[in-house]
């Protein structure tokens, strides 16, 4: 990309939020898993179009299914070993680590100096991003896989035991939760617009008030799963007033952010297998059947479709007029957005469901073979 470009689309994101589609919600300072309070993610940094090479990779004990956030020259994500990491970008070493009881799958959110994550030890965590160290915990009844947000000075996530919760982000302190009247967990991240947060259970979807926590409407679903695998990484994503998400049959949906009407849907061979992405009008997923699609976000129809090895669960990050994702045939690839032709693809030794967090020039991402990669 031209430097041009770039100083243009970082001083229009400055004005106009990258992929919030108008009216949402924008989390001061932070970065977080899909980029944004809307999770569209889409960011505003330097593409990588010409694969050089790896640049570091950092060797956790176990595998990495958590999508990185890199924040001040640092870069967060958990493993399955329990710990919560902090890498110096440059060097690819470590700054820190913090252990908890069992793995960690929720990707971490960073704001005003605090990392917030989840952890399957049935606690929401909040530690100093530059000495690791805890500064409040809060426990709930079942695992956090969902990845937290912040807005307005209070942390929303969903949690295994069925419910949202709101926190005081510098306390810890509880401001209000909801049953969702559903024994399913609530692993799915919020995703927020005007003033609304929407979640997806295994069957439902949510929006709820970001104030009070009280339910504005329920779009209850029809179908039923026939593969349990990788269903919780599907986070809803809030475009132009409309919200997109993965069902439970494995198609992906389109409703009326306000009223929760249906205005489309759309299946692939084997169902949607990851968190969608959108940018400039078109919605990007991964499916079961081991392709990338692209969908125009009004009309449903498919724009193009992009053949890997493996399933994918990886979410696609679109930086640049590129999308970057993982599958499980081990690679990461990066596909043109208009063309849907590969640009480049980079080779791990364990399926990646991890979401790539691109930032000026680098793109960071983890493997199952429990490797966090930096390449440029």
């Amino acid at each position: 990309m031209k430097n041009w470009t770039i100083v243009l689309v970082v001083l229009v994101s400055f004005l106009f939020p990258l992929g919030c589609g108008g009216g949402g919600d924008v989390v001061d300072e932070g970065v977080m898993f899909r980029g944004n309070s809307a999770r569209t993610g889409a960011f505003a940094t330097e593409a990588v179009e010409e694969l050089k090479g790896l640049k570091w990779k950092f060797k956790a004990e176990r595998a990495i299914a958590s999508s990185p956030a890199v924040k001040a020259g640092v870069v967060y994500f958990g493993s399955d070993d329990g710990h919560l990491y902090a890498v110096d970008i440059r060097t690819g070493r470590e700054k820190w680590k913090f252990k908890t009881q069992m793995g960690i799958s929720s990707s971490p959110a960073v704001q005003s100096g605090v990392v917030y994550f989840g952890s399957s030890d049935k606690h929401l965590y909040a530690l100093d991003a530059e000495t690791g160290q805890e500064k409040w915990k809060f426990e709930t009844s079942k695992k956090v896989s969902s990845s937290p947000a912040i807005l307005n000075g209070v942390v929303h996530f969903g949690g295994g035991d069925g419910r949202i919760h709101a926190l005081d982000s510098l306390t810890g302190e509880e401001k209000w939760k909801t049953n969702t009247e559903t024994s399913s967990a609530i692993s799915s991240s919020p995703a927020f617009y005007a003033g609304v947060a929407f979640y997806k259970t295994m069957w439902d979807v949510y929006a709820v008030d970001v104030a009070t926590g009280q339910e504005k409407w329920r779009f209850k679903e029809n179908g039923a799963y026939t593969d349990f695998s990788g269903w919780i990484l599907a986070t809803p994503v809030v475009f132009s007033g409309t919200v997109f998400f993965r069902s439970a049959d494995g198609y992906i949906c389109a409703l009326n952010a306000e009223t929760g009407q249906e205005k489309w849907k759309y299946n692939t061979e084997k169902g949607s297998g990851s968190s969608p992405a959108v940018a400039d009008g078109v919605l990007y997923f991964g499916s079961k059947d081991g392709h990338l699609y692209a969908v125009d976000t009004l009309t449903g129809k498919e724009k193009w479709k992009f053949q890997t090895g493996g399933k994918i669960f990886s979410s696609p990050t679109v930086v640049g007029g590129l999308a970057y994702f993982g599958s499980h045939d081990t690679h990461v690839y990066a596909v043109d957005v208009t063309t849907g032709q590969k640009v480049w693809k980079y080779k791990t030794k364990g399926s990646v469901v991890s979401s790539p967090a691109v930032s000026s020039g680098v793109v960071y991402f983890g493997s199952k073979d429990g490797n966090l990669y930096a390449v440029e």
